[in-house]
């Protein structure tokens, strides 16, 4: 014997009531009145459907998002934005592809985010050249260039397209810095700093409201001041107890600046700015920079992570 819960009014009032609310966007109230009944009715008939599986929920997203990590990881460093892109299937040495996805959807979130009259900042790196070429749509905001390029060698316009084509595509002014990420000592380093374009992009970097930051590895290819320091210097560092490097500066496993001396010596945004800035995201670039990223995170800088599944796998 069938029970009224199973009924041909039932079913067709209570498919209704979710057309109404889930569809709609209309209020159990709502709801009430037009069927004339109680609000609590209503409420127990849509509980009661979803259990039964009349109504069944489903929550759609590009096969490219991880919905569990980014909210796994969002939870678990409390973290105001969390975006996770699903990497596992992808060949692990297929790095520069990754890196592309991974700025795409970096240059997506930023199109969502980025308000007009704002001021975002980016560091230099293939990750942050990835998320320009993803860039299509951006309100309208002022873009500075938060750190120095490729250490010890002639800095020329490609090497700053990123900020250019963000500050184009944005219809804002532009401060990029025309100069190296590491000098040679603390004295080249602060003479570079009172160059007028260097000068006018630092100023800056205390107007910033929106920071977009990578992080390099300790090894070969993994970070750009790794590259450019001696052998001794790498292994001396890395005795010291360096695995992070984050817009210039060295980081051991607890997130904690070491090395001041080579501080010193890159023209780069000051992590004490970086605290200032209300939304700075972190791009985490491949499960060979884990350990790095996780180093990342322990500074407390970073309220926004973009990385992949791997990654992510790590960090939890």
């Amino acid at each position: 014997m069938r029970t009224h819960h199973t009924g041909p009014e039932y079913l067709v009032q209570t498919a209704a009531m979710a057309r109404r609310f889930y569809l709609e966007g209309k209020s159990k109230m709502e709801i009430a009145e037009e069927f004339g009944i109680s609000r609590f009715k209503v409420a127990r008939t849509l509980e009661t459907a979803l259990r039964d599986g009349l109504i069944r929920l489903e929550i759609r997203l590009p096969a490219e998002l991880d919905a569990d990590l980014s909210d796994a990881l969002r939870t678990r460093f409390g973290l105001r934005h969390a975006i996770v892109i699903d990497s596992r299937q992808e060949e692990p040495d297929d790095t520069v592809q990754a890196t592309r996805r991974l700025g795409a959807v970096a240059a997506d979130l930023l199109a969502e985010i980025v308000t007009e009259n704002e001021v975002l900042g980016l560091v230099w790196g293939p990750e942050i050249e990835a998320l320009g070429l993803g860039l299509t749509t951006l309100a309208r905001c002022t873009v500075v260039q938060l750190c120095g390029v490729t250490p010890l060698r002639p800095v020329n316009k490609t090497a700053v397209e990123a900020v250019r084509r963000a500050a184009t595509i944005s219809r804002g002014v532009v401060h990029p810095i025309y100069a190296p990420l590491l000098l040679p000592d603390a004295t080249a380093a602060r003479m570079l700093r009172e160059q007028p374009g260097v000068v006018d992009a630092v100023r800056h970097f205390s107007k910033v409201t929106k920071a977009v930051v990578t992080v390099g590895g300790w090894g070969p290819g993994l970070s750009t001041v790794f590259d450019a320091l001696t052998e001794a210097e790498r292994e001396e560092y890395r005795h010291r107890g360096v695995c992070a490097e984050v817009a210039g500066h060295l980081l051991d496993a607890e997130g904690r600046i070491i090395v001041p001396e080579l501080t010193e010596r890159v023209i780069a945004i000051s992590f004490d700015e970086l605290r200032a800035v209300p939304d700075v995201i972190l791009l985490a670039d491949g499960i060979e920079r884990a350990a790095a990223a996780s180093a990342a995170v322990k500074t407390g800088l970073f309220n926004g992570v973009v990385t992949d599944a791997r990654v992510a796998e790590s960090l939890l």
